[in-house]
């Protein structure tokens, strides 16, 4: 079975004015819901095989959180450009090239991408993933290439409001 989690990033500010998007920070009560929402992923039992996350500075952040509240490697985050600009077909491919031998993946990235990536494989879909939302979908494959063919389950989607 593989197992793909797709993370939007915690809330970010706009300071200062300017700023280039990629460069974005997150602010505390961001890193505090995600915080909140990696307790969750404890209690699902939730251990990623493979981390990939965007370039950008909220992205990367959100990822590093996650990593520390999980027991990942914080050094075997992946950054892959793919993951900020897309379009998600590419990042299909990101997916798909996935090393076999990893059977769960987390992919921590940003709106309107990572929701519409998660629609493709969630029936029904989803609105706006809010930030620090996950969303978990298990494929019946032991081949992340054979995804598209698989039956698949969504095993839990979350957000830092349900957790209240």
């Amino acid at each position: 079975m593989k197992t793909i989690c797709l993370v939007r990033h915690a809330k970010s500010s706009w300071d200062p004015p300017g700023i280039a998007d990629d460069q974005r920070e997150l602010l505390p009560k961001g890193i505090e819901k995600t915080k909140l929402v990696a307790g969750f992923l404890i209690k699902e039992g939730v251990k990623p095989g493979l981390m990939i996350s965007s370039q950008a500075v909220r992205a990367f952040e959100t990822a590093k959180i996650l990593a520390d509240c999980l027991d990942y490697p914080f050094k075997q985050i992946l950054i892959d450009r793919r993951v900020y600009d897309g379009p998600y077909d590419r990042m299909l491919d990101m997916i798909y090239a996935t090393p076999n031998e990893v059977d769960s993946l987390m992919i921590i990235g940003h709106n309107p991408l990572i929701t519409q990536l998660a629609n493709l494989f969630l029936h029904p879909g989803i609105d706006g993933m809010q930030t620090s939302a996950v969303v978990c979908v298990s494929f019946q494959t032991e081949k992340w290439e054979d995804i598209p063919v698989s039956r698949s389950e969504k095993k839990f989607y979350v957000f830092p409001k349900m957790l209240k």
